[in-house]
């Protein structure tokens, strides 16, 4: 069989848009791969390219287009001058810009490749190609051991369930804020030492109640009113380390930002080329992705992962765009 199944999209909007067809299996160019997918990820980033919404890093696709950019799976072909020792083994990549994972079979340069480490799952693998690498550069910035105590938003999701990890495995203190009983429960078995519930009144005064003192670093996913209320709960000389905006953008008074610079808190948006500068490596991407296998493979970190069947992507996306999900969303041909 030359055709295989895979998510299309051939209109930017709603998760509805996207729909399950039989399409051309791809063939491998030179230098290249073609991966049996066993596990897709799914980014919030696919969402915003789902809806059309140009933004960095990654350009909009051309129309149509199978969206998805990190894949697990066993390598069934590969191109010209490609090494054949691939064949046959269990691999993951991040595909880059190039879209292609939401489907039965996807290809991809052989040098963005992978072995996925002994011990790990597909699903757990390419939650670390994407989230972990992402994780990994943000903690760059943060200076967490012990003595430090981190406020953690979006506790429950794939970068937050990491973060929590990390900072209680340097012996920090751990304040994880999520939404709803259901995921600080998750975020109190991850090992949070205090989970609170943030669509709640008053989620701000357990938090101070318990930690008068402040917090040191805040890895905001969220900003908004949840960043501007968290940036009233930390300690003078903290970091406020931005790494999302999934609640928009937050916007401070002229008397909030003089009062923050007056409490020497700094801020530090920790994605794109801040990132990459601090790895000071020629391929800081791949330095971070084989970082986070590694963290995965000795059990460090653990990473939650939600599955869902190839063909309900659009549930999928449905339920991550709402905060309906816990960890991160894979989709498993």
């Amino acid at each position: 069989m030359d055709t295989m199944r895979a998510i299309r999209l051939h209109a930017f909007g709603p998760a509805e848009n996207l729909s399950y067809e039989t399409v051309p299996r791809p063939v491998p160019g030179p230098g290249q791969v073609r991966i049996a997918v066993a596990s897709a990820g799914v980014h919030l980033l696919d969402i915003n390219l789902r809806k059309g919404i140009q933004g960095p890093p990654a350009p909009l696709p051309e129309l149509p287009t199978t969206p998805g950019r990190e894949v697990s799976g066993t390598v069934d072909a590969v191109g010209p001058g490609t090494d054949p020792a691939w064949l046959g083994r269990t691999v993951v990549a991040h595909l880059g810009f190039a879209p292609g994972g939401y489907a039965e079979y996807a290809v991809t340069d052989a040098g963005r490749l992978h072995p996925v480490p002994d011990g790990l799952d597909t699903a757990q693998a390419v939650t670390m190609i994407g989230t972990g690498r992402t994780t990994l550069g943000i903690l760059q910035f943060a200076d967490l051991g012990p003595g430090s105590t981190a406020l953690i938003t979006a506790a429950a999701g794939g970068i937050g369930t990491l973060l929590v990890q990390y900072a209680k495995n340097v012996g920090a203190t751990v304040v994880a804020l999520a939404g709803g009983p259901a995921k600080t429960a998750r975020a109190t078995a991850n090992g949070a030492d205090l989970a609170v519930d943030y669509t709640t009144d008053h989620w701000a005064d357990t938090v101070r109640a318990h930690h008068p003192d402040g917090a040191t670093v805040l890895f905001d996913s969220v900003g908004g009113t949840t960043a501007r209320t968290a940036l009233g709960l930390l300690a003078p000389g903290a970091r406020h380390l931005v790494h999302g905006w999934s609640s928009g953008p937050l916007t401070l008074t002229e008397a909030e930002q003089d009062d923050l610079t007056a409490r020497g808190i700094t801020t530090h948006h920790v994605l794109g080329p801040a990132m990459l500068e601090a790895v000071g490596a020629p391929d800081p991407l791949r330095v971070l992705e084989t970082r986070a296998l590694a963290e995965a493979a000795t059990g460090r970190l653990r990473p939650a992962v939600q599955r869902y069947p190839l063909a309900e992507a659009a549930a999928a996306h449905h339920a991550l765009e709402t905060r309906g999900t816990t960890g991160k969303v894979v989709l498993e041909p």
